[in-house]
């Protein structure tokens, strides 16, 4: 065949783009690592000294997630250094559930065209998501894939391992009647959810990202965009002083779904409604679908993000412990005998 060669870039693949980017978010992966980490940015594989001292019997902890279809309000706010957050929180806050603190992460960013200032941006809010869990982005890849993804659009994973004590794993085997339910305050919506946010307001109320609400004080987008809270810290704080029983991420398939995974089998959770306030955001979505009160509950976490299980003896002082560290926190409820499910009443 006639012409000059087709060469990688003619395909569409960017290989110095590549490069770019690796230099453009050095600083901020570099900022997030432990004393633990031995390996730099660019390797083929993250290097991290697991120092186990401290544990008699030391357990890994691994968890996945990604942010599903939130990406899309970060394309429609060309917005790109917060949706990282997202990534991290959705992987630590399922560790801790165990009780495990998070060690390090490793990122996956798959686009259609590789710019390299939105990949940093990207990195950043990834990078700022270890720095509020403790834990080290010691990897990651990033993959430009042309003709796959839409244009301008990428997705991202992540990946994180956490460690803790063969005998401080919390796994609810604890939980007894008579304990009390704990809940954290979310920041809204979480990374959860969002194919039927954008159903409800862009097709069904036919909003606009850029509209003013004023019940939420800010845009749409503004609302929509709000990371997902890192509970990291908070908790592996609360292990320290406190025996936690159980622990649940409120995450896809809201308090319905969520709370029962953590009970023993022949005990269930009641919820009163009426011990939080629901954030503005879940009442306008309420409004706007038409959806019932329990399609709500089992999809979305409602203003609670993190919810922990702890005897009657301890819970007034882990609130009080909690509220003095600026913690908004609520008794929810109780654990009592009955068959594996959340009541809400």
């Amino acid at each position: 065949m006639e012409g000059r060669p087709v060469n990688y870039k003619d395909s569409g693949v960017n290989i110095e783009a590549g490069y770019e980017a690796v230099k453009m978010m050095q600083k901020h992966v570099k900022s997030t690592f432990r004393p633990e980490v031995l390996s730099g940015l660019g390797g083929f594989g993250g290097l991290f000294a697991l120092d186990i001292k401290k544990f008699k019997e030391p357990v890994l902890v691994s968890g996945t997630d990604g942010v599903g279809t939130k990406l899309k309000i970060a394309f429609m706010m060309d917005k790109h250094n917060t949706i990282g957050i997202d990534c991290t929180a959705m992987c630590v806050n399922d560790l801790i559930c165990s009780g495990a603190e998070p060690i390090f992460f490793l990122d996956y960013i798959a686009c259609d065209r590789l710019i390299p200032e939105k990949i940093a941006q990207i990195v950043e809010g990834v990078s700022e998501g270890c720095r509020q869990a403790g834990c080290s982005l010691i990897g990651g890849e990033t993959a430009e894939m042309p003709g796959f993804y839409a244009k301008d659009e990428y997705d991202i994973a992540g990946f994180a391992v956490g460690i803790v004590d063969k005998t401080h794993i919390i796994d609810g085997t604890d939980i007894k009647s008579g304990d009390v339910v704990i809940g954290l305050s979310s920041s809204g919506l979480h990374s959860n959810g969002f194919s039927m946010v954008r159903n409800v307001f862009f097709n069904v109320a036919k909003m606009g990202i850029n509209d003013y609400i004023k019940e939420l004080g800010c845009t749409l987008g503004e609302e929509l965009i709000k990371p997902t809270r890192i509970y990291v810290k908070t908790v592996l704080d609360l292990i320290e002083n406190f025996n936690i029983k159980g622990i649940a991420n409120i995450t896809g398939g809201g308090l319905y779904e969520n709370l029962p995974r953590i009970l023993p089998e022949d005990k269930k959770i009641i919820i009163r409604k009426a011990a939080w306030e629901v954030p503005p955001i879940f009442n306008i979505i309420k409004h706007i679908s038409r959806s019932d009160e329990k399609g709500m509950y089992n999809t979305f976490n409602m203003g609670i993000g993190l919810v922990l299980i702890v005897s009657s003896e301890e819970s007034d002082h882990i609130i009080k412990h909690l509220k003095n560290r600026g913690e908004t926190a609520y008794i929810l409820g109780e654990v009592v005998d009955g068959q594996k499910e959340l009541e809400i009443v």
